[in-house]
């Protein structure tokens, strides 16, 4: 059984932060080709949202995946007018399977 997802509130760089803290040193922003070759060895294990207070383009959102394959954790950053629709859309598949896991 998986443990649920877990959702967290900071500044994108507090997030950031306290991820490389527990070990996720991948920049998926820059590594992507990996979470496009494989998605399904991926699972995302925390999403910090972060929402400006007076400016809605301040809006984030910090991914923490784990290689189910090798262990390797990384972080992947998505701002509200992300480029990637391809790691978006793996990103959004991968929320979709986390939450219809039988449990």
């Amino acid at each position: 059984m998986k443990e649920k997802i877990q959702y967290r509130y900071k500044t994108t760089n507090e997030a950031l932060d306290e991820l490389k803290e527990n070990g996720f040193t991948i920049d998926y922003n820059i590594e992507k080709d990996q979470l496009k070759q494989a998605p399904e060895i991926f699972d995302i294990v925390c999403i910090y949202r972060y929402e400006g207070m007076s400016d809605p383009d301040d809006e984030s959102s910090v991914y923490g995946i784990i290689n189910n394959q090798n262990g390797e954790k990384g972080v992947y950053v998505v701002g509200n007018l992300s480029t990637d629709d391809d790691v978006d859309h793996f990103l959004v598949d991968l929320e979709i399977k986390r939450r219809t896991i039988q449990e």
